[in-house]
């Protein structure tokens, strides 16, 4: 296993490898191994480890720029330790890279109101097959002009080229935040009260649904609607007041913050900790069919239900076959995201990749026309 400690010296690794035409693997601290495909052998291992300097931070002007294998968590420590915030709320946080949370491009419950890395990456340096150090973007929130490179990135699972340095525009950390936890016998009245809302003048971090089955991992009973708000104590007495009057209730049950959204972000990992045997399926569907797709889950499910996107729980991965065969022919995008290595050969994890596919091989042929760099990570499709 290689660890370049420089850009330069991962650049130079990827180079010679290339040169010789041999494979590479390359990744952070593995953390998301059981993520899209499977992890093939390769004549080379890199990992991006030993980059892990803050290279530059602007409290005052909310930027910073940091090398790839900066462990998430003491980024975010890092940063909040000025009041400042990058909200994507990955899975696996305790043991991410930095680099490896983008290129993932994972992210969690804020995505509602702060979106995903696409939206806070601001630059980027990455190593090619061929020995260059590309730069896009810059330390400025607003200076891209033409194509920005970084965004190619982001997703790919390291199909493309090694991510060295990230820059992030940050956000300042909410005053209080509190956590309005709203009970429903049935998903459809669920959804219509995310709806409500949504529709409100409210504006919160995170809109999540719990079905029955992951709900009860939080002691609670029936659907579950999880609303996250930040703001002054007047902001939040407001939030109180809308959202019992949505709920149709003279009172709404909450929570503490600081327990129950780590625990919503970490659900994946400790779920697949529990069941290793078991895969997750991910859905992008429309907002009107959240409540169907949730419905559709036999286990455990969480959804973004302010974004779109659901997570399905399988006991067992080669029960999720079934789960998309009855999915067949329904506008939902789905992918079997986490799954045990052994099922990834014979799985279909990308049963339907989409129109824009043919764009995406085109792009690894520009940057691995020789198929060298994580062959079949890309949900075997690439």
């Amino acid at each position: 296993m290689l660890a370049p400690s420089t850009p330069a010296e991962l650049a130079q690794a990827l180079h010679e490898a290339a040169a010789q035409q041999r494979t590479i693997a390359l990744e952070g601290n593995a953390s998301k191994c059981l993520m899209a495909g499977p992890r093939e052998p390769a004549a080379v291992s890199l990992t991006t480890t030993a980059l892990r300097r803050v290279l530059q931070y602007e409290p005052r002007d909310l930027t910073i720029s940091v090398e790839a294998g900066l462990p998430w968590r003491e980024f975010a420590s890092l940063i909040a330790g000025n009041r400042q915030m990058a909200p994507l709320d990955p899975p696996f946080a305790a043991t991410a890279t930095v680099g490896g949370v983008i290129v993932a491009n994972s992210s969690g419950p804020r995505r509602r109101l702060y979106g995903t890395a696409r939206d806070l990456v601001i630059g980027m340096t990455f190593a090619t097959l061929a020995g260059k150090l590309v730069q896009s973007g810059g330390m400025v929130v607003k200076n891209v002009a033409g194509l920005d490179m970084a965004k190619l990135m982001i997703g790919s699972f390291g199909t493309l080229a090694a991510i060295a340095v990230v820059n992030f525009k940050l956000l300042p950390a909410p005053e209080r935040e509190h956590n309005f936890l709203l009970p429903f016998p049935a998903a459809v009245d669920a959804a219509a009260a995310r709806t409500r809302v949504l529709t409100s003048p409210l504006q919160p971090a995170a809109v999540d649904l719990l079905n029955p089955a992951a709900a009860a991992s939080f002691g609670g009973r029936g659907w579950l609607l999880a609303v996250r708000a930040g703001g002054s104590e007047a902001a939040l007495r407001r939030y109180e007041a809308e959202l019992a009057h949505i709920a149709g209730r003279l009172a709404v049950e909450t929570g503490c913050p600081e327990t129950f959204w780590p625990e919503v972000e970490s659900f994946t990992p400790q779920f697949l900790a529990r069941q290793p045997d078991g895969a997750v399926v991910r859905v992008s569907c429309t907002l009107k069919d959240v409540a169907a797709v949730m419905e559709s889950f036999p286990g455990p499910a969480v959804a973004r239900a302010a974004s779109g996107v659901c997570y399905g729980y399988f006991e067992q991965a080669g029960d999720t076959a079934g789960w998309f065969a009855r999915a067949k022919g329904l506008a939902w995008k789905a992918v079997v995201e986490f799954a045990p290595e052994a099922s990834k050969q014979t799985l279909d994890l990308w049963p339907s990749p989409g129109g824009d596919f043919e764009i995406m091989r085109r792009v690894k042929a520009l940057f691995d026309p020789s198929n060298l760099l994580n062959r079949g990570r890309l949900y075997r499709r690439i």
